[in-house]
């Protein structure tokens, strides 16, 4: 098995810890959210704690792409992470990837990165609109997300459980995304920007909102971008339940397709 260790200059001097982590990963028994497809462990180095994400070995198809033809999810998650960073655009500081492969095929990798304590994430301010500061959180996030489009980062994996949000000490908040491996960096025109909030949320009240915000931060005109918005939002969402009634139909034996919650794409 072939070995590719990317780490992070500012981590030179725990190299051997840090690699070592990575070689322990199935002994570590804190879980990070779901784990359905790639599995994401908390490990402790110095006191520090670190998320290690495992991703799922693809199929063989993509075994032979990523050996050859593409970066793998863990390459990009580390570089998408230091261009955010050199953007001025918080997430989870990138530690290392790991990559292991054959000959002709790619097989398992990991993705290393600093542990964000967060308050809590924008699937929150989907499900519990009793957050005393909602409305002020979901605008500050809709500038977030201005800025990220003025950067030039179309995140295309814009969907609320990939944004970590943490409230400042003096006021504010701070957002970090997640979740980096699906990104396009490169201008964005109208229709791209308002379209990449269609993953949001299901809620008109919420759209109704970052429309106005979002408004405000580009001079559009408000009732444009919340029918664009709107519809974008409401497509995503026929979409993707279509997806899953035919998931149910030839996969019907698999538990996660026997009931979905209602806020299931967000």
């Amino acid at each position: 098995m072939q070995n590719k260790f990317i780490l992070h200059p500012e981590y030179e001097a725990s190299r051997a810890k840090i690699k070592e982590v990575i070689s322990n990963f199935e002994s570590y028994s804190k879980i990070l959210g779901a784990a359905e497809r790639n599995i994401i462990k908390i490990a402790e180095v110095d006191g520090k704690e670190y998320t290690i994400k495992s991703f799922k070995i693809p199929n063989i198809i993509n075994q032979v792409a990523y050996k050859f033809l593409r970066k793998s999810k863990a390459q990009r998650s580390y570089e998408y992470a230091n261009k955010l960073l050199d953007f001025g655009i918080n997430t989870p500081f990138p530690v290392a990837y790991d990559l292991y492969t054959t000959l002709f095929l790619f097989k398992k990798s990991y993705y290393v990165s600093e542990l964000v304590d967060c308050d809590l994430t924008y699937r929150e301010l989907t499900t519990d609109f009793g957050i005393p500061d909602h409305e002020e959180i979901l605008r500050a996030f809709t500038r977030f997300t201005y800025k990220l489009h003025e950067n030039g980062v179309n995140f295309l994996d814009h969907s609320p459980g990939n944004t970590l949000i943490k409230r400042k000490t003096g006021g504010g908040y701070d957002f970090y995304l997640v979740d980096l491996n699906r990104m396009e960096f490169g201008p964005m025109n109208f229709e791209t920007r308002v379209k990449n909030f269609a993953k949001l949320t299901i809620h008109k009240s919420m759209i109704e909102i970052m429309s106005n915000e979002y408004a405000k931060c580009t001079g559009e005109d408000e009732e444009k971008i919340f029918q664009l918005m709107w519809q974008t939002t409401k497509e995503f969402q026929d979409k993707f339940y279509r997806k899953i009634r035919i998931k149910k139909r030839v996969f019907f034996w698999k538990k996660k397709y026997k009931t979905m919650p209602s806020d299931s794409p967000i």
